[in-house]
């Protein structure tokens, strides 16, 4: 049952990684970007890092084998 859960969590993980790297493409294009400053730009990247990792770090905790998970290096 844990192979599911870590497997699940890197998909969602997975999902905040993709939505950031093509969100930073695609930013300059969006209007209301424009009138962000650079602290804002910082923080909104900095965000979507900090949800892509709450959902990282405890798949790779909970599917490591000396964790008592299914997978291991």
């Amino acid at each position: 049952m844990k192979q599911f859960y870590s497997i699940g969590l890197l998909i969602v993980s997975n999902i905040f990684m993709t939505l950031a790297w093509y969100g930073h493409l695609k930013f300059s294009e969006w209007k209301w970007s424009a009138k962000l400053g650079l602290i804002s730009i910082i923080l909104i990247s900095w965000g979507v890092a900090f949800f892509e990792y709450c959902f990282q770090v405890p798949a790779n905790k909970i599917g490591y084998s000396g964790n008592g998970g299914p997978f291991n290096l």
